[in-house]
């Protein structure tokens, strides 16, 4: 039951500005119902065509004919292939791997160009404050302090933040006065960004609310219904309260309550939008279509602003849920008998202020003048279970539908499936031919002259079958035909039909896994190649999941904490960035180009112009690591440089290789270690001989002492 009612979570921050209107009757309901099922009435026939393309999808995905199709007497065969599944999941699963890469959402948060409300950048000289006016430079480049060097500053930095951020370097830098708005200009200045910590602190908040609501579990679903319908639409964000399980010291549970804002997938079905839009932005409302079972209708009433005693009223109806012509359909298994679950619609959008008025709803001042407004409306069995206005700020409709393949001039994209219907339609032609033909050349067809046999015989044929004939009777009573086999022209007309399928999904075969690729495709740089030049097809493709999916769901988790959350310090001018498309780039082909990169920019004269940290981090996505988990900022990189050059530097206690120059900065000794004759005696460098204790005046002239005889 949990997981039936986790689609229909609400949100508990809705009408902040309304009265608890739970036990207002529904007598003056009068205007807004009509206004609502004529506003559903219009969106359900508009897409009675989509409608029709969304089951054709379906049952090439499943492998099913549909109704419509008739088969002759002749045509044996029923087979399906399901090339049409194949594609889909191919392109499925390359949405979910390029989004999912670096095992979180695509989101990024980044101040914007000209903060406004939190410092860019603020920097002060530990050294010599005065330097900059001395020099006489306007500009000197800062090599030490730079954004994301992990030592930047909260928003509304002062000095004593400064300080305190400083750890044990505090004490050296006692007594500076002022903190200096903007990037500093001297050699020796060390710069902080309060705008960019307010962004990560912002970014690390909406990913943490992402994976509390479980949203790549959502996220995957709505890229599958976006690969095979067209269209993938979530929902969100809304707060609701979360349970989380806890146990005293006692033993006794105690339960956590702590709000979320959720967001959830919505199936397409049920989606409903304004007919005369071709996207959100244009869209004036929404429709959402539940299927409820009468627990969950009754669990409406614990969410704020529901209408106790009109959702009583509802059920004593009885159950209203009709079956859409579609649903049979979906299902495999369609019973005769009625449905138990009640038909519930979800309105976002706008209707007049006096319908408003009439329902309790508590107008503001500011908006009081306007002729419309921004409201949710719930409606079951024509009664009016919740009427509020649109909490949020700006008011929007928290929708987002993103297409697969965009069509301009509909609210609905096309997917996979619609693309490749005809070739699929093809394909299961030239097979059933094909097995038709082959089952038929495999056999005999036989001719009976039954006036050679016995009357009343069983004229079946199997192994070991006798055959009575006549007494007599002249000529050969079975006769066996045999018809030509040319199911193999079938199976080159399938295999073209495959590759117009190919070309028309922009997902070739070899990208999800056929064998046989020749030419090109048999060496690896090839099949780099090929895979590139696919990646072009789903390029588009993560293209709209950023712009109509993730940078909508972004903004609104931002809305969202900046209305409701009052955390000072992730608040700021800020912007929400969709990267989905940056992982396109097959990942080894990033890796090494960022290794080059930074291989270049490690030459002494440019490495004060790289973002080294930057670098590192990128590098670990490409190889689908966390950076958060594998690489250090930069207070830690300095702790584990240090760590690092105590285990290279050699210590005082080894000392230098024996018989090393002190001047030879190689610590060779001035030669060479290798193979070599011993000096015999009289020969330069042996140590017996007499020249050994020459004075140094007569070796430096190369002149040879006097003989020394023995020692008697």
């Amino acid at each position: 039951m949990a997981e039936e009612n986790e689609g229909f979570i609400e949100d508990e921050s809705i009408a902040l500005e309304d009265s608890d209107n739970s036990l207002i009757d529904d007598a003056d309901s009068n205007k807004i119902i009509p206004f609502i099922m004529e506003k559903y009435n219009r969106a359900d026939d508009y897409r009675q065509q989509d409608e029709e393309r969304w089951l054709r999808a379906y049952r090439n995905y499943r492998g099913l004919y549909s109704p419509d199709v008739q088969f002759t007497e002749a045509e044996k065969s029923r087979v399906f292939i399901k090339v049409t599944k194949t594609k889909t999941l191919a392109a499925y699963g390359q949405i979910v791997d390029v989004l999912f890469a670096a095992q979180k959402f695509p989101l990024t948060v980044d101040p914007t160009e000209l903060p406004e409300g939190v410092v860019a950048d603020v920097s002060f000289d530990p050294a010599e404050p005065e330097q900059l006016r001395k020099s006489g430079m306007d500009e000197v480049v800062n090599p030490y302090g730079f954004k994301g060097d992990g030592k930047d500053l909260p928003a509304g930095a002062t000095a004593k933040t400064l300080a305190d951020s400083l750890g044990p370097l505090k004490d050296k830098f006692e007594g500076i006065e002022g903190v200096n708005e903007g990037v500093g200009k001297t050699p020796t200045a060390i710069t902080f960004s309060p705008a960019l910590v307010a962004a990560k602190m912002m970014q690390k908040k909406i990913h943490d609310q992402l994976e509390e609501s479980s949203a790549s579990k959502h996220l995957r679903s709505t890229a599958f219904e976006m690969a095979l319908f067209g269209t993938g639409v979530m929902k969100g964000p809304f707060a609701v309260d979360k349970e989380y399980p806890n146990w005293d010291e006692d033993g006794e549970y105690s339960p956590t309550i702590k709000t979320i804002p959720q967001v959830s997938h919505v199936s397409v079905w049920n989606f409903y939008p304004d007919p005369d839009a071709n996207n959100m932005d244009e869209a004036q409302f929404v429709i959402e279509r539940h299927k409820m079972s009468r627990t969950q209708l009754r669990g409406l009433k614990k969410r704020p602003f529901f209408r106790s005693n009109v959702i009583d009223e509802a059920i004593k109806l009885g159950e209203n849920y009709n079956k859409e012509h579609w649903e049979d359909d979906l299902s495999d298994y369609a019973p005769e008998h009625g449905i138990e679950r009640y038909e519930v619609l979800e309105y976002w959008g706008t209707v007049d202020v006096e319908m408003l008025v009439d329902q309790g709803v508590d107008i503001p001042s500011e908006l009081s003048e306007l002729d419309e407004l921004q409201a949710n409306v719930w409606i079951c069995n024509g009664k009016l279970l919740r009427m509020v206005m649109n909490p949020f700020k700006p008011a929007n409709i928290p929708y987002m539908a993103a297409p697969y393949e965009l069509n301009p001039y509909s609210f609905f994209g096309v997917g996979i499936a619609e693309n490749m219907d005809d070739t699929q339609t093809l394909m299961n032609g030239f097979m059933r031919m094909a097995v038709d033909n082959a089952v038929l050349s495999g056999n005999l067809i036989l001719e009976v002259d039954e006036t050679n046999l016995v009357p009343g015989q069983d004229l079946s044929v199997y192994p070991g079958k006798v055959f009575r004939r006549q007494g007599g009777a002249p000529g050969q009573a079975i006769f066996g035909t045999s018809f030509p086999n040319v199911s193999q022209e079938n199976l080159q007309l399938f295999d073209k039909a495959r590759v117009l399928a190919d070309e028309s999904t922009g997902f070739p075969s070899f990208a999800h896994g056929q064998t046989g690729v020749s030419g090109v495709g048999r060496t690896a740089s090839g099949i780099s190649m090929l895979m590139g030049a696919a990646q072009g097809g789903i390029k588009g493709v993560i293209k709209n999941v950023d712009d109509y999916l993730l940078r909508p769901l972004g903004e609104g988790l931002f809305r969202f904490n900046m209305q409701f959350d009052f955390d000072p310090k992730i608040k700021g001018d800020l912007e929400v960035k969709a990267r989905g498309t940056e992982s396109l780039m097959a990942n080894e082909v990033r890796s090494q180009r960022l290794m080059q990169f930074l291989q270049t920019a490690s030459n002494p004269s440019l490495a004060p112009f790289a973002k080294f940290q930057y670098i590192i981090r990128e590098i670990a996505k490409s190889l689908e690591l966390d950076p958060d988990k594998v690489t250090n900022n930069m207070d830690e990189a300095a702790i584990q440089a240090e760590l690092m050059k105590g285990f290279q530097e050699p210590t005082p206690e080894q000392g230098a290789p024996a018989g090393a120059d002190a001047m030879d900065p190689s610590g060779a000794g001035g030669g060479n270690i290798g193979t070599g004759q011993v000096p015999l005696p009289q020969e330069q460098g042996f140590s017996g001989n007499a020249e050994q204790g020459a004075p140094p005046e007569a070796q430096a002239n190369g002149q040879q002492p006097p003989a020394v005889g023995p020692v008697q």
